[in-house]
């Protein structure tokens, strides 16, 4: 048995609903209203897709660290001539 590492993007939207994606996996994410139900549903997230996807679970266990590398949070302004 191997442990798989994933980066898990959580952010927190305007209704305080917590949103979690794991970059690495495409179409992976879900939502929480505490940051303890979101980290459990992201878990489960996870093992859902490597469930359904076969392929990217043997890619991972060749590798399982996180491939993703994190880099940072930038904020941006765009000005609207509207």
């Amino acid at each position: 048995m191997k442990d798989l590492q994933f980066k898990v993007l959580i952010e927190q939207d305007e209704n305080g609903v917590y949103v979690a994606s794991v970059p690495e996996l495409p179409g992976c994410y879900t939502q929480g209203k505490t940051l303890e139900e979101v980290r459990d549903r992201i878990k489960e997230a996870v093992e859902l897709v490597l469930e359904e996807e076969p392929e990217l679970k043997k890619e991972k266990l060749s590798s399982p660290k996180s491939s993703s590398h994190f880099f940072g949070i930038e904020e941006i302004t765009i000005r609207s001539y509207a």
